[in-house]
């Protein structure tokens, strides 16, 4: 595994300001733009980029990196990383965090529970995981195998930043704010309800240990990860929504992908998944 320093704390107070002056920007810098005017190349640069912010939080992030749920080539691994890195988006922190989300979902052990209150399961979570590095290092040893990966949790943030910069250089403020910090505040409120609504409101296919739910609102939002009674049944799916008329854009990309030959090894809900469902019927 490359060297990387453990931190002997959680985080300081001083980090917790930081972090939360940074989410404060990242939300004032498109509402300022929409107060002074946004152009047209800021709204095309916008829809360039969001889809892959999408893609990066919910493929990538989550059913990929966290929960392994297909295989892909060492190159489009990278790319996957490449795209959570536009919104600011870690490989190796989010899965360490994710996992032991998991393991402890809704107990006092989980950070980003309703559980610890509506502000932490939102926005709290994202300045302090609760864990120390070494267990987010711990819960990721298969990340911590690519030093491109390992870079990337050190230095989450430049990817982002640069192309920040190409972009005010390209068209000024309002392409950055709009183009860019959008999207970014978009993907925290999407993985905000998720936390939320998912935790409690909606229904329970499987009596799971938790309290998760599947919301089909969230689910239509969130490209699918608002099925999360079905995902927390049956975490290592890349499918969530378990039947046709439940909406899950993520899986469809998915399986075009798998099409293509990009990825591979596919793991889909086994038969004892709908058995489960047909007796409780």
């Amino acid at each position: 595994m490359p060297d990387i320093e453990h931190a002997t704390a959680v985080i300081s107070m001083q980090d917790k300001a930081t972090r939360y002056t940074a989410i404060l920007i990242v939300h004032l810098l498109p509402i300022t733009a929409l107060i002074i005017g946004a152009q047209s190349l800021d709204w095309y640069v916008f829809a360039l980029i969001w889809p892959l912010q999408l893609l990066g939080s919910t493929l990538a992030l989550h059913r990929y990196f966290a929960h392994r749920s297909f295989a892909t080539s060492r190159v489009f691994q990278g790319f996957l990383a490449l795209c959570a890195a536009t919104a600011f988006g870690d490989p190796i922190g989010f899965s360490g965090k994710h996992r032991l989300h998991h393991r402890h979902t809704d107990t006092d052990a989980d950070v980003h529970s309703p559980t610890q209150g509506a502000w932490s399961c939102w926005i709290g979570s994202l300045v302090d995981f609760g864990y120390r590095e070494e267990e987010v290092l711990r819960n990721t040893k298969d990340l911590c195998r690519y030093p491109e990966l390992v870079w990337l949790h050190k230095h989450k943030y430049v990817p982002a930043c640069i192309i920040a910069l190409a972009l005010f250089a390209y068209g000024g403020f309002t392409t950055v704010a709009i183009g860019l910090c959008l999207g970014a505040v978009s993907i925290i409120h999407l993985a905000g309800a998720v936390n939320y609504f998912c935790h409690t409101r909606g229904s329970r296919r499987f009596n799971t240990s938790d309290d998760s739910t599947n919301n089909a609102i969230i689910a239509v939002l969130a490209l699918g990860e608002g099925w999360h009674n079905n995902h927390h049944y049956y975490p290592s799916s890349a499918r969530a929504g378990l039947y046709w008329w439940e909406i899950d854009a993520v899986y469809w990309v998915i399986c075009l992908l798998e099409r293509t030959g990009l990825i591979w090894a596919v793991r889909r809900p086994p038969a004892r998944v709908y058995q489960a469902v047909s007796l409780k019927g």
